[in-house]
């Protein structure tokens, strides 16, 4: 093999590349003509080295996490590896059946820094020695043309959307999804500035924004703020009565008074798309300050990236429903059994005080006036529970008629205090109830803790029901 006549093939063919992917793939063909090794090169795009040119295999990993197998090993040291024995090796990411054999060495920028990976594999006897000095030499050679060529290509708009759309999908939360989505929409874009006007129960409001907002998405957020909820109605119900807008970068073309505020925050460029139903969704605006021209491309990928947001959002509310009804009482809407054993858990003693609630002649009501009589009489107490105690203190409802609150007080006669009150909101209802109060001791489980609240609310139901009683 005469290995000074394979890196005169590649130094000839490179020059004549105009772009990184094809420098790289007329540097596996120049290589291919001489060795059966299975070849490929791996260029950093984003998170991942992407696969821009290799020979013909039963199957090509496209992308390869920067932190796995024996390309990202080298990737991320900068150092070449040989391995005589890819069974032997445990970062071997499996390519073909019948490879025995690998080098992988780096592709570096004229600085020294990597900037993409050089794997041949073979599956029968080769001089690993020789193959791997012509092959630094040659991902030498690579690495300065593809530097040349302004470096490794980058994510194209519909790859960048593909990647922030599955964020979306895994935001937990509502805040963390906006973010997410203002996130995408600047960089998908190329704008710099994006905020998101969603429907609420208190009118429209501004979206999250992210952590780091740039000084016209400061501005804009401040002018919409001051502009107030009619301000924004009239820029969600344009953008759903006519659709998605943009400007065209022209001078001299003043805005509609429905985008006024965003003039004023100096916005020159603009991009407007619906964001979900008509009747309770939203709008994502995407500006610059500078006058550009935005394609139909561009207004096409926000579309996409607004249906993709509200799909997700919609979910999250959805799942945030379902949790709620499964954690609360359907009736009175209180919460019920399950997070009352996650509250009284963390209990801390001396402190945190249990109300235990009992209805007093609830069985009497079922059986003259009927059960609706008597979910009706349990909604309207639970209610009138709720408005006498503080904010903060919380009421569960754990059996027909029995609730328990759940308080922070500072000694025991603030806890029998706060039960006083309830008794006396229960009488505005026309019934009584018996309360029995305990404060859990150090080392005490809950369940005794409750135990011993049920204990003197029992007291109370003994000496004539409509009272209280600090357990002992």
């Amino acid at each position: 093999m005469d290995h000074e006549r394979v890196i005169r093939d590649v130094t000839v063919r490179l020059p004549m590349a105009s772009t990184a992917p094809e420098a790289c793939q007329w540097a596996v063909a120049a290589l291919a003509r001489h060795t059966p090794a299975t070849i490929s090169i791996l260029l950093q795009v984003h998170d991942r080295l992407r696969c821009v040119a290799a020979t013909g295999t039963w199957q090509v990993f496209s992308t390869v996490p920067l932190e796995r197998s024996i390309v990202g090993r080298v990737y991320a040291s900068g150092e070449p590896a040989t391995v005589a024995d890819v069974t032997a090796d445990p970062d071997y990411l499996p390519l073909r059946p019948d490879v025995t054999a690998e080098i992988c060495v780096p592709v570096l920028d004229p600085a020294g820094r990597p900037i993409g990976v050089l794997d041949l594999q073979w599956s029968g006897p080769v001089e690993l020695d020789r193959w791997r000095e012509t092959a630094e030499r040659v991902a030498g050679r690579l690495g300065a043309r593809i530097t040349a060529l302004g470096g490794p290509p980058a994510e194209s708009r519909s790859e960048k959307l593909l990647r922030h759309v599955a964020a979306m999908t895994a935001a937990p939360t509502e805040w963390d999804l906006m973010a997410a989505a203002i996130t995408a929409a600047r960089d998908v874009s190329g704008l710099p500035a994006a905020v998101l006007l969603l429907a609420g129960r208190g009118g429209p409001r501004l979206g999250a924004p992210t952590g780091t907002p740039g000084e016209l998405e400061s501005r804009l957020r401040a002018e919409l703020t001051e502009a107030g909820p009619a301000a924004l109605s009239r820029m969600i119900a344009r953008a759903h009565r006519h659709g998605s807008a943009y400007t065209l970068g022209e001078a001299g073309h003043p805005p509609t008074e429905d985008y006024l505020p965003l003039a004023w925050a100096g916005a020159r460029t603009l991009v407007a798309v619906p964001v979900g139903p008509p009747d309770g969704g939203g709008a994502l605006l995407v500006a610059d300050e500078r006058l550009l021209r935005p394609d139909p491309t561009t207004v096409n990928l926000m579309e996409l990236l607004a249906g993709q947001a509200w799909t997700c959002l919609d979910r999250l509310r959805t799942l945030t429903r379902l949790r709620e009804q499964a954690s609360s009482d359907p009736l009175t809407g209180l919460r019920h059994t399950g997070p009352f054993g996650q509250r009284i858990a963390n209990a801390t003693p001396g402190r945190t005080a249990l109300l235990a609630i009992d209805v007093d002649g609830f069985k009497n009501v079922n059986d003259t006036y009927g059960h609706q009589a008597g979910d009706q009489l349990l909604v309207g107490l639970a209610r009138a529970l709720e408005g006498a105690l503080r904010q903060g203190d919380e009421l569960y409802r754990t059996g027909g008629d029995e609730f328990v609150a759940v308080i922070e007080v500072s000694r025991p006669e603030e806890a029998v205090r706060i039960a006083e009150r309830l008794t006396e909101a229960a009488r505005r209802t026309g019934r009584t109830i018996s309360v029995g109060v305990a404060l859990p001791y150090l080392g005490e489980t809950p369940e005794r803790t409750l135990h011993r609240a049920d204990q003197a609310l029992y007291a109370v139901k003994r000496q004539g029901r409509d009272g209280v009683r600090l357990a002992a």
